[in-house]
């Protein structure tokens, strides 16, 4: 690949003027008017496909699916100085097609570029990685990732530190204690942004990784807002391993089809369909909230369908207030799905949710793409015995969240620590973990034929859907203003009292600062 660009040389005439130009340049709008004639494709991920022809099209989905590799005439792969010496040898080769002395002739280019490769030291001792990773999909995911880093470096035990609980409920305590008590693991699973900024980068308890993704050259490999999400103080603190959706709707399709019902896209459709599987004596709604994270992941899910992305996004920036009519439709929606769940929700975990819908007994649920890996788990086939659509009313939208490991403070073993963070942001290790886990990868050069029917769909609305910070996850709000909302939430599936939920939401903003 090669791109063409420009830039803003200092001493422009006319700076203001150049700034105007450069986002012209990097807009949509713009690159949309430039490229299909000039035969390319946007830098941009979310470009309007009907304005390209045919082939324009299949490169999008090659750039999107292939091994990405810098043109070497096109300045992309290597320093100005380093490609006129190897015209310079080439020129010499197509004349005489003398194949030895060109080959030492490009030897001595790299040499002289100062490329040559540094010997890989070798490591051994432990390293123990912290997670919450003990079932299904994610655990079998984790074992495919050790099983890369093991390859590499086969001197080192793996120990797994797990705390099964869903999301971390319990493993975030276990965490707290050590790190508190000067014990941290080498590393730790957590989820990207407020999560581990405000709990552990903001009380320095954290070494940045800055460093790591500039020495594998990362920073081409990941989408611009993914590094914002993961960077705080001009450093980068952790290692995205996965992109999770939340906003999904998992339902058994025989149920439906027995039912005469498609999947619903819309809060009318879901309600309806409801009341016809409830006449038929299917519980309509699998929910597992034994622990509160899995109703705030629902809650999150309804926040956006009923005020959708750009009023979602504004709720943790106080531009959208927490007082207003869409946050209370969205308390009476949630109130009134609540009315189709199975009478055992505060017994069952998200899991055992899910398997309700295989087994038929429900007809959907409402979880992160993270159900995809348990349906596999269990010997379940995409697009046959289950289905998926956005959950009601956020056909478009894409609630994120990401998984991530970072470098904590007085971690036993750093360099091992290191080298396992290398291996969470290579191709090789998301490729190997992400297909089972049932994510997909942080990285934008994923192996697509690796990926299932789900998964692949998933990148692709994750390249052209608007995109909002999970609450639920770690993405969106602070972890203490998250735990007042679940203290809001856990007396609201209680009593259902819309009223008083939303009173104690508008205090939890204002404790939170942000209202």
């Amino acid at each position: 690949m090669l791109s063409d660009s420009f830039g803003l040389p200092k001493g422009a005439p006319h700076p203001e003027n150049a700034a105007a130009w450069l986002e012209v340049c990097g807009s949509k709008a713009g690159q949309d008017a430039f490229n299909p004639l000039k035969g390319s494709i946007p830098a941009r991920t979310d470009g309007d496909r009907s304005l390209y022809d045919a082939y324009l099209q299949s490169a999008m989905d090659d750039f999107s699916s292939n091994k990405i590799a810098p043109s070497l005439a096109h300045g992309a792969a290597a320093s100005e100085g380093w490609v006129t010496t190897i015209s310079d040898v080439m020129t010499l080769f197509v004349a005489d097609l003398d194949v030895a002395a060109a080959q030492a002739g490009l030897e001595q280019a790299a040499e002289s570029a100062g490329m040559e490769a540094p010997p890989e030291e070798a490591l051994s001792g432990d390293l123990e990685i912290f997670s919450w990773w003990t079932a299904g999909g994610e655990a079998d995911g984790l074992n495919a990732m050790y099983g890369v880093f093991s390859e590499k470096y086969p001197d080192v035990e793996i120990v797994n530190a797990t705390v099964a609980g869903g999301a971390g409920s319990n493993a975030k305590a276990v965490l707290a204690t050590r790190m508190q008590s000067g014990d941290p693991p080498d590393s730790f699973q957590v989820h990207a942004g407020h999560e581990l900024i405000d709990s552990w980068v903001k009380a320095d308890k954290m070494e940045p990784v800055t460093s790591i993704f500039e020495n594998n050259d990362w920073l081409g490999s990941y989408p611009p807002g993914v590094i914002d999400i993961l960077s705080y103080d001009g450093e980068i603190w952790s290692v995205p391993v996965n992109i999770h959706r939340s906003n999904v709707l998992w339902y058994n399709k025989q149920v439906f089809a027995d039912n005469g019902l498609s999947a619903p896209a819309t809060f009318d459709e879901f309600f309806a369909a409801a009341d016809t599987l409830q006449a038929a004596g299917v519980t309509p709604l699998a929910l597992g909230d034994n622990g509160i994270w899995t109703f705030i992941h629902l809650f999150e899910t309804v926040l956006l369908g009923t005020m959708g992305a750009a009023k979602y996004r504004g709720l943790w920036d106080g531009s959208t207030d927490w007082a207003g009519t869409e946050v209370k439709q969205a308390l009476e929606n949630l109130a009134k799905m609540m009315d189709y769940v199975n009478a055992d929700h505060a017994a069952l975990s998200w899991d055992q949710a899910a398997q309700l819908v295989a087994d038929g007994d429900a007809a959907t649920t409402i979880m992160g793409d993270w159900t995809e890996g348990y349906f596999l788990s269990i010997g379940l086939t995409p697009d046959v015995e289950f289905g998926w659509m956005p959950s009601p009313s956020t056909d478009g939208m894409f609630i994120m969240l990401s998984d991530s490991f970072g470098l904590p403070k007085g971690a036993p073993h750093p360099e091992n620590a290191a080298a396992w963070l290398t291996v969470c942001g290579s191709k090789a290790g998301q490729d190997a973990f992400n297909p089972l886990k049932g994510s997909i990868p942080a990285r934008t050069d994923g192996d697509r034929s690796l990926y299932d029917a789900y998964l692949q769909s998933a990148m692709d609305d994750f390249s052209s859907n608007e995109i909002a910070p999970s609450l639920a996850h770690g993405a969106a709000a602070s972890e203490g203003w998250v735990t007042t909302i679940s203290d809001v939430m856990t007396l609201f599936v209680a009593d259902l009292d819309v009223a008083t939920a939303q009173e104690g939401l508008v205090q939890a903003c204002a404790d939170a600062g942000m209202c």
